[in-house]
């Protein structure tokens, strides 16, 4: 699986993944407690500075990855505005936009096998009443590897259709892009099939090492 690390090597590289995912699920709730629009501003600001301090490189890679979120934010603002609530809107655009930069950043400075570690670590308990870990695993390094890719290829459509016309192409790139996420979930299944499934392996017992 390819890594989503970023190319610029920072110290949050050296911090352990379960303090990183800790604060990120701290900064999550106050986020998600927190009204005030200013205060939200200033929890953007200072995500915006940590992708800054390490400089350009690091920042330009992370804004990349976070720009897929511009049609969702597109599209709050305006209901908003039409709903006449526009400093609601602006709230649910600056949370949306630093919870999602904050996990980027984790992601960006953390291998997934920590990540996945500590999830196994973390899920040991619910594992002894029948969660399957493995599927949890799977899903969640799915999720992080897939949304960047899926982000990357409606920027290589949309940049298609700009080259055959002047119209932007909007809502026409929907169903190209459905079809190249089912065609990709398509290959992720058989490959998962050919692999063994998701399945939790079943321990062998002493008979059966016996056998």
């Amino acid at each position: 699986m390819i890594s989503l690390t970023s190319p610029v090597r920072t110290r949050a590289h050296d911090w352990p993944a379960a303090a990183k995912l800790g604060a990120l699920l701290i900064a999550t709730l106050a986020l998600a407690a927190t009204q005030s629009p200013a205060v939200l501003a200033l929890a953007f600001a200072g995500m915006a500075a940590l992708y800054a301090l390490p400089g350009r490189v690091f920042l330009s890679h992370g804004a990349r990855r976070i720009r897929g979120l511009a049609p969702f934010v597109a599209v709050v603002l305006v209901w908003h505005l039409v709903t006449g609530d526009p400093a609601t809107g602006l709230g649910i655009a600056l949370r949306m936009i630093t919870a999602v930069g904050l996990a980027n950043l984790v992601t960006m400075t953390t291998r997934l096998s920590d990540i996945m570690q500590v999830i196994r670590r973390g899920g040991a308990p619910l594992a002894r009443l029948g969660l399957n870990l493995r599927a949890l695993e799977i899903g969640i390094a799915l999720v992080i590897r897939m949304v960047p890719v899926l982000s990357d290829k409606g920027a290589q459509l949309t940049q298609s259709w700009s080259a055959r016309s002047a119209r932007k192409p909007r809502w026409r790139i929907v169903l190209p892009l459905t079809l190249a996420t089912l065609d990709d979930a398509d290959h992720v299944a058989e490959a998962l099939r050919a692999r063994g499934g998701i399945a939790t392996p079943i321990p062998r017992t002493s008979s059966s090492r016996s056998l």
